[in-house]
């Protein structure tokens, strides 16, 4: 029995799943399941097809093939985190649970309690506690994408990519990052496909190493 077939609800299950633009053929026949609890790592040069992965996995870009997510949406972390500045932390973070209170009441303030209660737990599990009133323009760029990673936790999702989250960021934030991430892989259950093109980072960070090779995803 793999880890998939202890429930739908868990991880990802990706069959034979393809993307080809202008004619040519940037995946091809990609196999793949995310477990829970697991930080699987994605390799590869610039240009690779590691992104074309990740969004074709969030079904941000067109493919062919299989995707199946248990029937919820992934959370995504992007190395350009996308913050309003001139919001606060807490506001920032709440804007993941948008799904579930809806635009016209957030754009009111009207967020419930319950929402407020589980922004400010993940954003001390991040690393933030104590910051919720500061506004995101005052912020380092780690303390900002670590906003990121709260606000993607908001959606509940147990599927989590996060394409290059610490590509602009010093070696000492990187590793905070990464070691943020798997410690919410763990504590969470939740299942994290994160690309990296930081080979040392990979080798220390990841339970499992991919990598793309012409179009196909191997594992050394």
């Amino acid at each position: 029995m793999d880890a998939w077939s202890k429930g739908p609800d868990m991880g990802c299950r990706i069959e034979n799943l393809s993307v080809a633009r202008g004619g040519r053929a940037v995946l091809a026949h990609v196999d793949l399941v995310l477990v829970p609890g697991e930080v699987a790592v994605l390799e590869g040069p610039s240009g690779s097809g590691k992104t074309t992965l990740i969004r074709a996995i969030a079904r941000l870009i067109p493919s062919t093939g299989s995707i199946a997510t248990g029937g919820a949406k992934p959370s995504l972390i992007f190395q350009h985190h996308a913050l309003a500045g001139r919001l606060s932390v807490e506001a920032n973070t709440l804007v993941g649970a948008l799904g579930r209170v809806g635009f016209l009441r957030s754009a009111f303030g009207f967020w419930p309690a319950e929402e407020r209660a589980l922004a400010r737990r993940h954003l001390a599990a991040v690393g933030l506690g104590g910051l919720e009133e500061r506004r995101a323009d005052q912020l380092s760029g780690g303390q900002r994408q670590r906003v990121a990673i709260a606000r993607a936790l908001m959606q509940r999702a147990p599927l989590m990519l996060a394409d290059e989250p610490v590509a602009n960021l010093d070696p000492e934030n990187a590793e905070a990052i990464l070691v943020l991430l798997r410690d919410l892989a763990r504590r969470e259950g939740i299942a994290i496909l994160v690309s990296l093109h930081q080979p040392g980072l990979a080798e220390r960070f990841a339970d499992r190493r991919l990598t793309i090779v012409d179009g196909r995803l191997v594992e050394p």
